[in-house]
């Protein structure tokens, strides 16, 4: 039996839920071309079944923020994914704040090793800095999804460096993050 991971690309391709924007580039473009990329890899792997939250670049899910999040966790839910994985990329005042880094609901959780290995594949593969995983239980696709669920910040879309990564060589992070799904389930 395959393992359903769902893919949510991070916020709408417009308000409500539009992303964070940095060196010319939106975080709902970026989520959305990895979590593609990521989508068609684990499709090309017998051992997973996926879903994506958007399935064109121009879709928008609700007519809120919150019904947006809602949107995305009823989803995977009446799905019946066995994980959830939301893509974003980071934003800071703070111009150097560079690297890759993953949320969980609690840090007790199965969704912990899941986003310790998604961070350790996007590290290995793009030689952005580890960050870490740390526990963010106030986040709606955290706590409303019935699966164990991670939402991993890729990079930092306010970084000139980790935006021109995240843009021009996406594919680096959906193989890292396939590879850290694969690491986790082997």
């Amino acid at each position: 039996m395959a393992i359903k991971i769902y893919i949510d690309q991070g916020h709408n391709y417009s308000n409500p839920n539009a992303g964070a924007e940095g060196n010319g580039f939106r975080e709902q473009d970026i989520t959305y071309d990895i979590g593609t990329r990521l989508a068609a890899l684990l499709r090309a792997d017998p051992e997973f079944e996926v879903r994506t939250s958007r399935t064109s670049p121009t879709q928008i899910l609700g007519n809120t923020v919150s019904q947006s999040l809602a949107a995305r966790v009823q989803d995977a839910n009446s799905w019946g994914a066995d994980y959830f994985i939301s893509l974003h990329t980071n934003a800071s005042t703070v111009m150097s704040a560079s690297g890759t880094e993953a949320f969980v609901y609690n840090l007790s959780s199965p969704a912990t090793g899941l986003a310790e290995e998604i961070v350790e594949g996007i590290t290995e593969a793009t030689g952005l800095r580890n960050r870490g995983v740390a526990s963010r239980p106030g986040l709606y696709v955290l706590k409303r999804t019935a699966m164990p669920a991670a939402l991993i910040e890729m990079g930092f879309i306010s970084n000139a460096n980790d935006a021109a990564l995240m843009t021009q060589n996406p594919e680096l992070f959906a193989r890292g993050i396939y590879n850290g799904i694969k690491d986790y389930f082997d």
